[in-house]
């Protein structure tokens, strides 16, 4: 029995990790929206967990890893949704879908999104989450334009090419948008999810 106690032991520590862990990455997320990147502290971060910072050194070793970790965690909501998007056969129903859940993304965790494009230059680790959600969203929109019957390839009246101006068009849109109000985000998916079906030719 006894050589069974550490392994329990690891296991429960982890489990409290993952809860700690996670305790963080919400409360820099309030903080985000509350101070903003610049102002936020590692300090802040570990009052509004009530640990102290050598506790939070532990789990993360700057402000910047943290809010890399924050990214990450969102990104992977994102990659969720864009293979939702993927697996939905019928093109208008995919882009309509694919805006809805894109508003959704962005109403929740809109500020870290903002945050993610504005480290994207000077943070390799976000930059390269980024850009690697930015890819799987083109291969998405790509994957919705040929079922449409966009001929396939990289030339500019091709599908990869089309999606590739129509995510970064998407992006910029709702970065702006989701710094005004809840109302200017669905409009701006409606833009957005028109300028869509036109390239995919489903407007009439």
């Amino acid at each position: 029995m006894a050589g069974h106690h550490p392994a329990r032991s690891r296991r429960t520590t982890e489990r409290k990790g993952d809860v700690r862990e996670r305790a963080i990455l919400d409360t820099c997320e309030i903080l985000l929206a509350r101070k903003g990147y610049d102002a936020m502290t590692v300090g802040d971060i570990a009052q509004g967990v009530g640990i102290t910072r050598g506790a939070l050194y532990f789990y993360f070793g700057s402000k910047q890893e943290v809010v890399t970790a924050l990214v990450a965690r969102t990104v992977e909501h994102l990659w969720e949704r864009s293979r939702t998007t993927a697996q939905t056969e019928d093109p208008r129903l995919a882009i309509t879908a694919a805006m809805q859940r894109t508003v959704d993304l962005w109403n929740e965790h809109g500020l870290v999104m903002r945050t993610a494009i504005d480290l994207s230059l000077t943070v390799p680790e976000i930059g390269e989450l980024w850009s690697r959600t930015a890819d799987l969203f083109i291969a998405a929109i790509t994957a919705v334009l040929e079922r449409a019957g966009v001929q396939a390839g990289t030339e500019p009246e091709q599908a990869s090419a089309m999606a590739r101006a129509l995510c970064w068009m998407i992006e910029r849109t709702f970065y702006h948008a989701s710094q005004e109000s809840p109302g200017r985000l669905q409009e701006a998916s409606a833009t957005c999810e028109h300028i869509w079906l036109t390239s995919a030719r489903l407007t009439t």
